[in-house]
């Protein structure tokens, strides 16, 4: 099933304009946008992968990564296919670069069938659109949440942030947590490795941070690519400027794939980068690497462990109710 899509313009001679994403994909009759899903017919366009999902399981939250989002819950994750970046390195491309007639493995699954889905486990929180860029599957991702919120379930979306202003503020009336990749600090990056740009997350992330949503920053690093320590540092400075110090920030270990075969991440650079960030956010991590630094959640204030982390085993085990510090009663940014 395929779906008229939410966000676009029609122009003359059957050409329309998609307004999702920052591409602004100008498409004519029978062209498919950058993110291979949607597609304008006869001068409409249609979002091919409605209801067609790739992935579903119910995960820890804190694979996402969410760590201050309901720790230690479970999340019920759906994903379809596409996606509007080309990175070299992603980690998904056999379900993000590629179409609804090129993935063989495609369910159809209706939007109640998600939400029922999603209930069917009484310890499951919510639901989280992931695995593949959600914005490409925007009317399919509005339906679901619509209706899960209606049934008390939380919505978190798994985003690399290039969207549009328009839809990201109707996402917003939905969707309870962010998990957003920042991928780099640089247009450069952005343009050679993704094929997008930089200005439009930061805009994203701002328009986050200014409204209730929970939010938390994901950045990927690549050796030589984006490991420079001045520029990683002007991306902290950023973050503590624009979006506060209590930001959630994910330093993430890169291994090689899809299209790049550079060198894994090495351990030193990923804590020598985790303390340039502690210096300016107060709640930094270390991901895709077994290490006791950077793992556990310590409060800001008086640095009791409150929140202790094995893997995806996780112990709250230094708040009270309200999410404070039992020690200092400091508010530890947890929802």
């Amino acid at each position: 099933m395929r779906k008229e899509a939410r966000y676009y313009e029609s122009l003359t001679q059957e050409k329309v304009k998609c307004t999702l994403c920052p591409h602004n994909c100008l498409l004519k009759d029978g062209q498919t946008g950058s993110c291979h899903v949607r597609n304008n017919s006869g001068g409409k366009l249609y979002a091919e992968n409605f209801e067609k999902i790739s992935a579903l399981h119910f995960d820890p939250i804190e694979k996402k990564p969410l760590y201050h989002y309901h720790p230690g819950e479970i999340i019920f994750s759906v994903g379809s296919v596409g996606c509007n970046l080309h990175c070299k390195f992603c980690q998904n491309a056999e379900i993000s670069q590629t179409s609804v007639d090129d993935f063989l493995h495609l369910r159809n699954i209706p939007v109640n069938d998600i939400v029922n889905t999603a209930l069917t486990r009484i310890e499951n929180i919510g639901i989280a659109y992931t695995y593949n860029e959600p914005t490409v599957w925007f009317e399919y991702m509005v339906e679901i949440a619509v209706k899960a919120k209606i049934e008390g379930l939380k919505n978190v979306v798994v985003t690399n942030g290039f969207i549009n202003k328009d839809p990201l503020v109707e996402l917003m009336d939905y969707i309870d947590a962010f998990s957003v990749d920042l991928k780099a600090f640089t247009d450069d990056f952005y343009k050679k490795n993704t094929f997008s740009r930089l200005g439009p997350v930061k805009n994203t992330l701002k328009r986050i941070r200014k409204s209730d949503k929970h939010l938390e920053i994901t950045n990927l690093v690549i050796p030589t690519l984006n490991d420079d320590k001045r520029k990683f540092s002007e991306m902290i400075q950023w973050i503590a400027g624009e979006l506060g110090e209590n930001t959630i920030l994910h330093i993430s270990k890169y291994y090689p794939s899809y299209k790049m075969t550079i060198e894994t991440t090495p351990i030193e650079t990923m804590m020598t980068l985790f303390d340039i960030a502690r210096e300016k956010l107060n709640y930094v991590y270390i991901g895709n690497i077994s290490t006791n630094k950077g793992r556990d959640t310590i409060c800001s204030q008086c640095g009791q462990k409150v929140i202790s982390r094995d893997g995806y085993w996780t112990s709250v085990n230094g708040l009270n109710k309200d999410g404070r510090c039992t020690r200092c009663n400091n508010a530890v940014a947890i929802r």
